[in-house]
């Protein structure tokens, strides 16, 4: 459940830089957003992986 406190986090915090880009064309903060969906990916991963391990050790 951490990890995915940690993927709420990263949405809310790129958030702001999210609206910068699209409205307001700023570039370097399309540059952040780009990281952070990269690091969403990733945490992602994590999750699923996770999860996958977790329910197949219920069994």
């Amino acid at each position: 459940m951490e990890k995915f406190a940690k993927l709420k986090e990263l949405i809310a915090g790129v958030e702001a830089d999210a609206d910068k880009f699209y409205n307001s064309g700023n570039g370097a903060a399309g540059t952040r957003v780009r990281k952070a969906m990269q690091d969403l990916k990733t945490l992602a991963q994590d999750i699923r992986t996770e999860v996958t391990d977790k329910k197949n050790t219920a069994k």
